[in-house]
């Protein structure tokens, strides 16, 4: 299997090499259509020039023809008997039709560069052929020549050649050379992209790479550093998640455990075993809700979108919420306030129901005795706002960001004695946010804490 970096030095190398053979072709059309019927028509004015001069100074024409050759082209002189002499260096091949040869010793111009037969890779001006050559007549001393002349590209272009060959030649190795180089500027991120993938596979997340650049790649390795943050975050909360499912499990497990053998003495008086079958059902009770609530979370974060949603009358479930925790409020001596707009939303009732329970279950539990709690619901533009405000303890500005996190407890010494898993809060977020609404929350210490959901009413 090739690498990325041979497969993108063979793609650069075959573009090169296919540019050139296209930029080729495409001048050798352009001298076809343009530059040749410009360049026939030249060689004939040169050719009537040498002509013109050749039959007025027919005593010069041999001298003449030969600083003409020297010049740098090639000249062909023949008659009607075949007697044929070259300046200059000889055609590289000599043939040209006969008949075209008599219609210039009858005194037509013949046009051999304009009606040069076309070629995909060869350049008809640089190619020596008698036949592709400008031919006139010349009458000198009452006899008729047929002087046929063409650059010699030899002579004209020699050195121009060679220069322009070996400026080629460079040109193709170092665009092959910096190719290279730059192909292997560009794979070599990749390569490290590819060797850090292989270290998160391993579960190391501590990558590094280089994220100054400012382009595709650069945004790659920025966005690979970001993913592999979040990884790392993910699998330390996956392990603090798994630590505090163990622990909130194992709590219980082992009062319920160490409660039933002490049952099982016979000796024991009536009223402590009746305490401990109470404190055994308490904690089966705290089993039983939290293992909801993880199955709540689960369902939840596996597909939140399949909730269940039809028309809920928010007001009416409010002061349902209210009622059923009316003995814990009673309890504690608190005041609740309602002020709820009649407001109906599209939701998951049952959800829902959950979010108040928690909101408020929350607020009972950090309130003191004969404190107050506000419950209000309104409506603002096509969302509805329901706040939960309490006067409590209040949560620090440092706990405060952390209070929707799985298993975090503000005060875990206080929620250790009234039974809390640290979930309520996480798995009301999961809902409202499954409901496309947000849930924010501000608290001042000493004065308490205010929820405020925002639902969309559709």
């Amino acid at each position: 299997m090739r690498s990325l970096y041979v497969r993108m030095c063979i793609v650069f190398c075959s573009v090169i090499v296919v540019s050139s053979l296209l930029g080729f072709l495409v001048s050798n059309i352009y001298y076809q259509a343009q530059i040749k019927s410009q360049n026939d028509a030249k060689l004939t004015g040169m050719a009537i020039e040498v002509q013109q001069f050749a039959e007025s100074h027919p005593e010069t024409m041999e001298d003449y023809l030969r600083s003409i050759a020297k010049l740098g082209y090639k000249i062909y002189l023949t008659d009607a008997e075949g007697e044929s002499r070259f300046y200059g260096k000889p055609f590289r091949k000599e043939d040209l039709d006969e008949q075209q040869l008599e219609k210039v010793l009858n005194g037509q111009i013949y046009h051999g560069v304009a009606d040069f037969p076309d070629s995909a890779f060869i350049t008809g001006f640089f190619d020596n052929q008698l036949r592709n050559s400008i031919g006139v007549p010349v009458k000198v001393n009452n006899e008729t020549y047929a002087l046929f002349m063409r650059p010699d590209a030899e002579v004209q272009f020699g050195e121009l050649r060679v220069f322009f060959a070996v400026i080629i030649g460079f040109t193709v190795l170092f665009s092959l050379g910096f190719v290279m180089i730059s192909v292997l500027h560009v794979v070599r991120p990749i390569t490290r992209l590819t060797t850090a993938t292989k270290r998160i596979s391993k579960g190391r997340y501590d990558i590094k790479l280089n994220t100054w650049r400012r382009d595709e790649i650069g945004q790659l390795a920025s966005h690979f550093m970001i993913m592999s943050r979040e990884l790392e975050r993910t699998n330390r909360a996956r392990q603090e998640f798994v630590a505090n499912v163990s622990h909130e499990i194992e709590s219980p497990l082992t009062s319920i455990q160490g409660f039933a053998q002490a049952l099982q003495d016979s000796t024991l008086p009536e009223d402590e075993r009746l305490q401990y079958l109470n404190i055994i059902d308490q904690e089966s009770h705290r089993l039983s809700l939290l293992s909801k609530q993880l199955l709540t979370l689960s369902s939840l974060d596996y597909d939140p979108n399949s909730i269940q949603k039809k028309s809920t009358d928010l007001r009416a479930q409010l002061r349902q919420v209210v009622q059923i925790m009316e003995w814990r409020l009673t309890e504690k001596q608190l005041a609740v306030r309602l002020n709820l707009a009649d407001i109906s939303v599209l939701g998951d009732p049952n959800l829902l129901f959950q979010v108040w329970m928690n909101l408020l279950s929350n607020a009972i539990k950090y309130t003191p005795a004969e404190g107050s709690i506000m419950i209000s619901a309104k409506l603002m533009e096509q969302n509805c706002i329901v706040s939960v405000s309490d006067t409590g303890e209040g949560i620090s500005a440092e706990e405060l960001p952390l209070i929707f996190d799985r298993f975090y407890k503000v005060d875990r010494a206080r929620t250790h004695e009234t039974h809390s898993s640290g979930l309520g809060l996480a798995i009301s977020q999961k809902i409202v946010e499954a409901h496309n609404g947000t849930i924010e929350v501000t608290s001042t210490l000493g004065e308490g804490t205010t929820f405020t959901v925002t639902l969309p009413l559709l």
